[in-house]
Order: structure tokens, then C-alpha cells, then sequence
């Protein structure tokens, strides 16, 4: 071993030796180095995080808090009392009330042919007079017309015979009755003399009622004019003479009628019929009139019109102030059924936000959205099925500012 041969042997073995010592070193090296890497990028990790949460960190933080904070406060609008009254908000309480469902027809006011009457010229004849204008009130008996008609000179002139007839027969008829009391005359003369007086006065009889056709209150005058009177309390609405004008039997004169109360009819469809019934209430309104007037069913047709193939259903409605004009056109709805709702508020409080009808309830501080289920709808009022309770106060008149300020809260949040 201490030949050439050993000394070459441990000369490798040292070389062997050296290098894998190195080997090892450099491993060691190597991890050494990947660790401290590893140590110093974790630091410098960490040490990021931290800048970036003490930079970033309290600004997310409240902006989270802000979210929160604005989705607590949605729906809510604060408003003093003073601003209410300036905004011109009413308040409403939601309460129990009765609910009326309609069926709404088209009608018509008309004239109640029961208080208006066509005057027509009892006889031919030429006007002489027309005392009256169109449109202006009379009264029953009043003169509307005076007639000149060679009919009624004949049938006075016929009258007045038959009452001088009737005075001649009378004193005929005195004297024989007192001559055959005396045993002077013959009983038959007597007996003829009554008959006589008796056709005498039955003449007389015919003859006045000929007259009273004509003209009752001229009955007896001499002349040849008659009057053409109202026949009731009421209001000229047509007139059809001048002066001067040949009239017949057949000559529509005038037309009055007492408008204190009128008429409104409407058409039922086969399939309303089984709706309506004589004494049901109808509710009468006019939109233009900005008018509104309850009646009940007073005339139900058993027939159905040859063009429209419907019932007429008449109504019968006071018009004092002759508001309702025949020939207006009115909506008629006729009362179909009625219950209680349990909550209802005004339809006014009713505002439909992102598709859903709310109401804007009172708060100590202002006013809350409140989503709501909305049921039937009569008269100005809606009921209110659930989402509200009855006795809380909502927003009436003026909701719609509220809906616009709450608008304009949701646009700045969305910028």
C-alpha cells in the first residue's frame, strides 16, 4: 500500500473525499439559500399585506359599513311635519270599509214621459198669439197660444142656441105644468113640454161639452179664438208656431215637460240580465259634469230590441237644479255585489315601485315604503289583503312626491 499504487489509491480516495464534500456543501449551500428565500419572500409578503391593508383596507371597510348602512335606510324618507304640510301630503288611516262592485253600462238621460206632454191644436184653424218662448217655465193652465178657428165661432154659436133653447123650453114647460095643475090643460101638453125641456137641455149639455174640447176656460165667450194652455207645471222645449201659421189637429204646437225629474236608460246584454232586477241600486255619474247621482231600477224590459238584441233598464232620478239634461250621455253602473274589506286606504296611497304596489307608511321620522297586496278596488278606496294593518297611517294625496324623492335617492346611490 505504500507503493506507487497506494499512494495513487489515497490520493484518489482524497480526491473522492474533497469532492464529495463539496458536493454535500453545495447542497447545503443550495438549501440554505432556497430557505432564507423562502423566510425573507414570506416576510416580504407579509410586510405587502400589511401596507396594503393599512393603505386600502380602511376604505373597504367602510364602504361595506356605508352598504349596509344604505341598504338599512332604503325605503325610508325623513320628513318633518312642516315639510309634509309644505309638500301638501295628506295623511290617511287604513280602515275597514264597504266595498261595492259595478257593472258599468253606457246610458242615456232622457225625458220621463210621464211628466211631459204635446200640445196640439184641438181644432184647424190661424194663430193669432203666441204668449210663450221656447225654454221658459209656465205653469198648469197657463195660456201658451191663442187660435183663431172658424170651428169654435160654429160650436159657440151652437152653444148659445142650445142655452136659449133651453130657456124657452123651461118657461114653456113652467107655464103647462101650472096650467094642468089647474085642470086647464091637457096632461099630454104637459108632458111634452117636459120632454122638449129635456131635449132641450141635453142639447145644451153636448153642445158645452163640444166647447170644453175645444178650449174649457173660453167655454161660453163669444168669438171665434181659442187658447192653447199648459197642461202642467213645467218647461217649454219645443214650440212649433208663429203667428199667422195654418194649424190642424195633427200640428205639434209646443212640448212641455217638468224637468225636476228625468229619465236615464241603458242597454242590458242577454248575459247582464240575470245582474239586474227591478228597485237595484244604479249609480248615475257624468265626467264631464263632474256629477254623481244615485237612483234605483224603476223599469225592466221583458222584450229584447229587434237591432240591439238588449233590455232596456230605466232609471228614474230627481234633477232639481236641471243638472241632467235629456239627450246627455252618462255612465250607469249598476250594483252588482257588496262586502266589507277588513283594510283598505285610498287609491291615491297606492304607488307601484319596481313593480309592486306600496304605500308609504307614516314613521316617527317621515315616511317607510312598505310593499303591499292589493285586492278589489270601489269608489276611490282599495283594499288591502296584506301588508298593512288597519289604524296605521299611510300617505294619500301627494304620495307620488314621495315616489319621486325616493327616485332620486336610488339614482345618486346607483352613481
Amino acid at each position: 500500500m505504500h507503493g506507487p499504487l497506494g499512494r495513487l489509491l489515497i490520493r484518489l480516495g482524497v480526491y473522492m473525499q474533497k469532492k464529495y464534500s463539496l458536493t454535500i456543501l453545495l447542497t447545503l449551500l443550495v438549501g440554505f439559500a432556497a430557505g432564507a428565500m423562502f423566510y425573507f419572500s414570506q416576510q416580504a409578503a407579509a410586510e405587502l399585506g400589511h401596507q396594503l391593508a393599512n393603505r386600502d383596507g380602511a376604505p373597504a371597510l367602510a364602504g361595506a359599513a356605508e352598504a349596509a348602512e344604505e341598504a338599512e335606510q332604503e325605503g325610508v324618507i325623513e320628513l318633518s311635519e312642516e315639510q309634509i304640510r309644505s309638500a301638501g301630503i295628506v295623511i290617511a288611516t287604513a280602515q275597514s270599509a264597504q266595498l261595492n262592485s259595478y257593472l258599468t253600462l253606457p246610458g242615456e238621460v232622457r225625458f220621463d214621459e210621464e211628466r211631459t206632454a204635446h200640445v196640439l191644436p184641438p181644432s184647424a184653424g190661424v194663430v193669432a198669439q203666441v204668449q210663450v218662448e221656447l225654454g221658459q217655465p209656465v205653469k198648469a193652465g197657463q195660456v201658451l197660444a191663442t187660435v183663431a178657428s172658424q170651428q169654435v165661432s160654429e160650436l159657440r154659436s151652437e152653444l148659445a142656441a142650445a142655452g136659449r133653447r133651453v130657456e124657452l123650453a123651461r118657461t114653456t114647460f113652467v107655464r103647462e105644468k101650472q096650467l094642468w095643475q089647474e085642470g086647464i090643460s091637457a096632461e099630454q101638453d104637459y108632458l111634452l113640454a117636459q120632454q122638449t125641456l129635456q131635449e132641450a137641455q141635453i142639447a145644451l149639455a153636448n153642445a158645452r161639452q163640444k166647447g170644453q174640447a175645444i178650449s174649457p176656460a173660453e167655454d161660453g165667450k163669444g168669438g171665434n179664438l181659442y187658447s192653447l194652455r199648459a197642461p202642467l207645471d213645467g218647461i217649454v222645449v219645443e214650440k212649433h208656431l208663429v203667428p199667422g201659421e195654418v194649424v190642424s189637429e195633427a200640428s205639434a204646437a209646443f212640448t212641455v215637460a217638468d224637468m225636476r225629474r228625468v229619465w236615464v236608460t241603458f242597454n242590458l246584454a242577454p248575459q247582464d240580465l240575470l245582474k239586474a232586477r227591478i228597485g237595484q241600486r244604479v249609480r248615475i255619474s257624468a265626467p264631464e259634469l263632474k256629477a254623481q247621482v244615485e237612483g234605483q231600477v224603476s223599469y225592466l224590459s221583458n222584450l229584447l230590441g229587434e237591432q240591439t238584441r238588449s233590455a232596456i233598464a230605466r232609471v228614474s232620478i230627481d234633477n232639481p237644479q236641471g243638472l241632467w239634461r235629456p239627450g246627455l250621455f252618462v255612465s250607469a253602473g249598476l250594483l252588482t255585489d257588496s262586502r266589507q274589506a277588513v283594510v283598505s286606504v285610498p287609491g291615491s296611497a297606492i304607488q307601484t315601485i319596481e313593480d309592486k304596489p306600496s304605500v308609504f307608511v307614516r314613521s316617527a321620522t317621515g315616511f317607510v315604503l312598505r310593499p303591499v297586496t292589493i285586492g278589489q278596488s270601489s269608489e276611490g278606496l282599495v283594499e288591502v289583503s296584506s301588508g298593512l294593518k288597519a289604524g296605521e297611517q299611510v300617505a294619500s294625496s301627494g304620495s307620488f312626491i314621495l315616489k319621486s324623492e325616493l327616485g332620486k335617492g336610488s339614482a345618486e346611490h346607483a352613481h
